[in-house]
């Protein structure tokens, strides 16, 4: 092995520009790891939240950025289950202490590391595992929507919309989804039934036509959530789930929520168990190896270019951006 790798990593948090594509050494790994050579990270907004500080955790400098890989196993754990050469992916490193995975090796400890299905593109995968996982645990672990219930997403022709679209279906779920009107038609193929647009000034009324009596969950993926607005579409005793909005909000009168008996569920995926992760990751691999998530893929850089797509990121950049570390031999 080598002594050093190439890596994309910070020593300090900060702005894009104080990530540096140079040379680290190779890590050490314990008895309950696997050392993983690194074929493809992709790039999150939290992953900048976390570079920046502005999502606060402990972090081992010099820290190499990101948290979703694909790669392949050199060096298995004790216990033997996992073995050199086995395809493999993770998505909750870069976080509570653990290495990013922005390197040509990292080390995953093997209660966060799953198996990637034969055929498997690493580009589409490694996009996929974010907002995959994501949508399922909020769908299934937070939100507890039933099969029979209906939704409405927000933001459905987006990474986690597109994903929340589809386990709710396959659970049976009604769901109403609202995009631009060029992606409606993709919401329905998805497996919306109903596709509205969101810029359409009727659109509460096009929600109550779709649902009379309101909807059971209401789950805006955007992050433009307000509260207020939104509260009067979803039936009493109904349930919105929080999971973006970074921007300041006016302030929320509670009225409308109270007085409907309706439940306000935050949930981020980064305080997800490693239990609860290795549910989402049995449901993730199932889709992977039907027929995936469909997740636009908007660029595949090279780990020297993860400072520039950092900054495509926090610019509001439409689609994935992945970072390619290494071609698999």
């Amino acid at each position: 092995m080598p002594a050093v790798m190439r890596a994309a990593y910070i020593e300090a948090t900060g702005p894009a520009e104080s990530v540096i594509a140079g040379e680290l050494p190779m890590p050490a790994f314990g008895p309950t790891d696997a050392l993983v050579a690194v074929e493809t990270v992709a790039v999150n907004q939290v992953d900048t939240y976390v570079r920046s500080g502005r999502w606060p955790t402990l972090l081992p400098f010099p820290f190499a950025v990101g948290r979703d890989l694909v790669g392949t196993v050199v060096e298995g754990d004790a216990a033997g289950r996992f073995e050199p050469g086995d395809r493999v992916w993770s998505n909750s490193l870069g976080i509570d202490g653990r290495q990013g995975p922005t390197a040509e090796y990292t080390v995953v400890p093997v209660d966060r590391l799953y198996r990637l299905p034969v055929r498997c593109d690493p580009a589409d995968a490694v996009a996929s595992l974010h907002p995959a996982a994501t949508a399922f645990l909020g769908l299934n672990r937070r939100a507890r929507l039933r099969s029979g219930e209906t939704l409405l997403v927000g933001g459905g022709a987006g990474s986690v919309g597109r994903c929340v679209i589809q386990f709710a279906a396959a659970a049976g779920v009604r769901v109403i989804a609202t995009s631009a009107a060029d992606d409606r038609e993709t919401c329905r193929q998805l497996g919306a039934d109903v596709a509205l647009d969101y810029h359409d000034p009727g659109l509460a009324d096009n929600v109550m036509a779709a649902a009379p009596d309101g909807v059971d969950l209401y789950w805006d993926t955007s992050g433009h959530v307000a509260l207020v607005a939104v509260a009067s579409l979803v039936r009493p005793g109904g349930r919105i789930l929080v999971t973006a909005g970074k921007d300041a909000q006016p302030p929320t009168p509670l009225w409308p929520l109270y007085t409907r008996d309706l439940s306000v569920i935050g949930f981020v995926i980064s305080r997800a168990t490693a239990a609860e992760l290795a549910d989402a990751a049995d449901a993730v691999n199932t889709h992977l190896a039907d027929r995936g998530f469909g997740i636009a893929v908007a660029d595949v850089l090279p780990l020297e270019q993860t400072a520039q797509a950092h900054k495509r990121v926090e610019s509001g950049q439409r689609g994935r951006i992945v970072i390619r570390v290494a071609e698999r031999t």
